[in-house]
């Protein structure tokens, strides 16, 4: 494994590569696909936790209990993307990288195994960083350890980029870090979120998340919301309430819903359905299994005890099965929403707008972060699979 220093560069043995930025605080990391020019074609080429995958290139979220990454493909990059550059900038608004000390680790994305570390040197006043950047030579990829840093946060990178913020920006300013000779021109960083789609509530300033504040979120795929409202976690009890509707024929159709609980390393700890109404010593539980999705409401419950979830419990997948093996294609209006079970009150809904002929979905996921709150996720995922055992190691993919 190869200790990189600002400027250097390495070829990459692989197609596909994973760079994650590790730090002892909680980090944003984003990834940006640049022309040669050095901008990005439209602000979809802006790939962060709000706006997960781009043609070849993902967002990976650690789930707060390991380093988020931005996993790139080279093969399904597309023609005249010349560069992707990976950014970090502390969560917290207005934390610089004082006495914070992040390193990049270049790896193999299908085996995990590390190509190469960067440590970025005498980072100080710098709020955000171009860490490191997988570039396009001469028909080969490689990978450069840049640590180009900024005094004013990602949103000066932003404009450097092209990407359209939601709020005017100041004009970047740059933090010099030392490199050797060899280093390329410097490189320019990730942005915060670009503005939230029409229907929910608008980011929060300066972080680019949606919260509760402003009442119910109707979701799309792949955003994300986070459970707090007036600035606290939302630690009470929950429930995940999921519906359907019988085929457009009029036949009965037996879906099941159910949750899998997975630990900070993405392993298994336990998955509740109809054939196991409790688990994690009752910190959730299912409501039974409806085998039509006649009635009005939610067909099948799971209440979830935030507070009483074990420590190591940081990760939940919402999946949906069609045990009686009808595909997706022949069900109508599936949801899910997250439910105050204090007050009933709709926190999160997220509507299933399409459908794919397979028979288990990944519907929702929820994350708990460094600070202890935590965030769902509408996917939207099929997968081939009657039951939950089948679903367990796709939704460990989507953690």
């Amino acid at each position: 494994m190869t200790a990189m220093t600002p400027g250097s560069n390495i070829p990459l043995p692989t197609t596909h590569v994973a760079v994650d930025v590790a730090a002892p605080v909680r980090l944003d990391v984003s990834g940006l696909l640049l022309t040669a020019d050095g901008k990005v074609r439209s602000d979809d080429d802006f790939i962060f936790y709000n706006q997960p995958a781009g043609p070849g290139v993902t967002y990976r979220s650690g789930g707060g209990s390991a380093p988020d990454a931005i996993v790139v493909d080279t093969t399904a990059v597309p023609p005249g993307i010349e560069k992707i550059v990976v950014t970090a900038s502390p969560d917290a608004d207005g934390q610089s990288f004082q006495g914070i000390e992040p390193t990049a680790t270049i790896r193999d994305a299908a085996t995990g195994g590390a190509l190469a570390t960067f440590t970025p040197p005498r980072l100080g006043s710098e709020t955000a960083l171009v860490i490191v950047e997988i570039y396009l030579r001469n028909g080969a990829w490689k990978a450069r350890a840049v640590g180009q840093g900024y005094a004013n946060g990602l949103a000066g990178i932003a404009t450097d980029f092209g990407v359209s913020v939601e709020e005017p920006a100041p004009a970047p300013v740059a933090v010099p870090v030392p490199a050797p000779a060899q280093t390329a021109p410097p490189a320019q960083a990730a942005p915060p979120a670009p503005a939230a789609p029409p229907g929910p509530p608008a980011a929060t300033p300066g972080s680019g998340k949606i919260n509760l504040d402003k009442g119910r979120v109707s979701l799309q795929k792949n955003q994300t919301v986070s459970l707090v409202k007036g600035g606290r976690p939302l630690l009470s009890q929950v429930k995940m309430g999921l519906g359907w509707e019988p085929a457009y024929r009029g036949k009965d159709i037996d879906l099941d819903a159910s949750v899998i609980a997975y630990g900070p390393n993405r392993n298994h700890l336990d998955s509740c359905y109809f054939g196991k109404l409790s688990i994690l010593n009752g910190a959730i539980k299912h409501s039974g299994d409806n085998l039509t999705g006649e009635g009005a409401g939610d067909d099948e419950v799971i209440v979830v005890d935030l507070g009483r979830l074990p420590a190591d419990a940081t990760g939940l997948v919402f999946t949906v099965n069609s045990f009686s093996g009808q595909k997706f294609t022949e069900v109508a209006k599936a949801y899910c929403r997250l439910i105050d079970a204090a007050t009933g009150e709709e926190l999160v809904r997220f509507d299933l707008t399409t459908a794919e002929p397979q028979t288990g979905v990944m519907m929702a996921k929820l994350i708990k972060q460094f600070s202890g709150e935590w965030e769902m996720t509408g996917l939207g995922e099929f997968v081939k699979s009657r039951t939950v055992r089948g679903m367990v190691k796709p939704a460990a993919k989507v953690l």
